[in-house]
């Protein structure tokens, strides 16, 4: 069963609104990844991740379509190093507002906004909320590493869960798209352990230029990054967002 929107016809995306199938939403960013990666990462893992996902949820009988990833984000911190798009709030909730709007109008009731950029996160929460309220259906919202933290520690070896441009992301995109790392500037690909500064809980929300805090662009160490790791963490994070969102209680 193909369970991407763009490979099927209109007549098909129909029968599968017809049948309840959840809608997976990939939301990502084009943007700066440090010295070594292309700036499509979040294109890249975010579409993939809503991919494996509904793969299994496929295998495992659920009815599940994908939308192609929403390309751009909100990424306004990372505009200082170029090679960059960034879109302001209003419209990135303007896109997102089209997207579920166009799937319930076809009659689709759930949908999954799943965000794979940090820059992206409250503004996805939002939208879930406002969407669905608005729209009448069920409307869900996350970005992958904070949804499934307790499979990715335990594959790292430098940091606790996936940052940027890091051992996590560098690894995923080694296993995904090699052609779109540079291996001889992973030598530079380290920076800060974090983008807060000291004495700023994870409540705090205030996002700041990359520029002023990583000279490198890179919130991690993707030194240790390798093909292996990053094929075990698709599969990891895959495996255990379908987990959640097989939940029937999630969308009753």
């Amino acid at each position: 069963m193909d369970i991407e929107w763009m490979k099927l016809t209109a007549a098909e995306v129909q029968a599968r609104a017809a049948a309840d199938a959840l809608v997976i939403v990939p939301v990502a960013s084009l943007e700066q990844h440090g010295p070594h990666l292309a700036t499509g990462v979040d294109m890249v893992l975010g579409g993939n991740v809503a991919l494996e996902t509904a793969r299994r949820l496929a295998a495992q009988g659920h009815e599940v379509i994908v939308t192609p990833v929403v390309w751009t984000g909100l990424a306004e911190h990372h505009m200082a190093f170029g090679g960059t798009v960034t879109l302001d709030s209003a419209t990135f909730q303007a896109v997102l507002r089209g997207v579920v709007r166009s799937a319930a109008r076809h009659g689709f009731r759930r949908v999954m906004l799943l965000n794979g950029h940090g820059g992206n996160a409250e503004a996805i929460g939002t939208a879930a909320t406002d969407l669905a309220a608005e729209f009448g259906i069920r409307v869900a919202g996350g970005t992958y590493w904070h949804m499934v933290p307790e499979v990715i520690a335990p594959l790292l070896e430098r940091q606790p869960t996936l940052m940027h441009a890091c051992e996590a992301e560098t690894s995923l995109m080694m296993h995904l798209a090699p052609g779109s790392v540079r291996p001889e500037r992973l030598a530079e690909a380290v920076g800060p352990s974090s983008s807060r500064v000291e004495g700023q809980p994870p409540g705090l929300l205030m996002r700041r230029s990359f520029r002023s805090f990583s000279e490198t662009g890179v919130v991690g160490d993707a030194r240790t990054a390798t093909p292996a790791k990053g094929e075990k963490l698709l599969a990891a994070i895959a495996a255990r967002c379908a987990e959640l969102l097989a939940n029937p209680k999630l969308w009753t």
